[in-house]
């Protein structure tokens, strides 16, 4: 299993169709950065289910194809060349709108450690996809680990925050002890 993220990587999400490139370097101070490839019917994980990132504003620029971006119940039909800022905290989920593959790419402000994260959630359905359903949303016991070590990255938009990261933090403990573990470490 990596244990580092190695800069080229790509790594592809075999359950919603979605590859990532990470060509810039995963801890950037000042943005975190990769590209992001949507095959026909693709989505941005566990089939586009509504998400915030909580302490960071997130930017989609389509370099090809169409992207569907959902951003507070409202649809936005981006082409090439054009962008939209989701800021923090805001629930949206985002898939391709075109017939063949649409490219972007994706930033984090603050960066946090987007980077480390996604390349973790990649990683993790290549290597482990029992840990996945069969639509690719990650088990809970999965998702409490992950989310534990990387807090504030990434939570569903329907619980309140809060109530997530209690829940995760009960079950994060009985994750490790059944046998998940992360593929990529936070950094320090």
């Amino acid at each position: 299993m990596p244990s580092t993220l190695h800069l080229g990587a790509v790594i592809r999400n075999p359950f919603n169709g979605e590859t990532f490139t990470f060509s810039g370097p995963p801890d950037d101070p000042q943005v975190a950065r990769f590209e992001v490839r949507l095959e026909k019917g693709g989505t941005g994980g566990s089939n586009a289910f509504p998400h915030v990132h909580p302490a960071a504003d997130e930017r989609f620029a389509v370099t090809s194809g169409r992207l569907q971006v959902v951003l507070d119940g409202r649809e936005h039909l981006l082409e090439a060349g054009e962008d939209i800022i989701v800021p923090r905290g805001r629930p949206h989920f985002f898939a391709n709108a075109s017939e063949g593959t649409t490219q972007m790419i994706v930033e984090f402000r603050p960066p946090q450690q987007h980077v480390r994260f996604f390349a973790n959630f990649s990683s993790l359905t290549q290597n482990r996809p029992q840990w996945f359903s069969g639509q690719g949303a990650p088990h809970l016991l999965l998702m409490a680990l992950v989310l534990r070590r990387y807090p504030d990255h990434l939570y569903g938009a329907r619980l309140p925050i809060l109530v997530q990261k209690l829940l995760f933090a009960a079950l994060a403990p009985i994750a490790r002890l059944k046998g998940y573990a992360l593929e990529i470490e936070p950094g320090s």
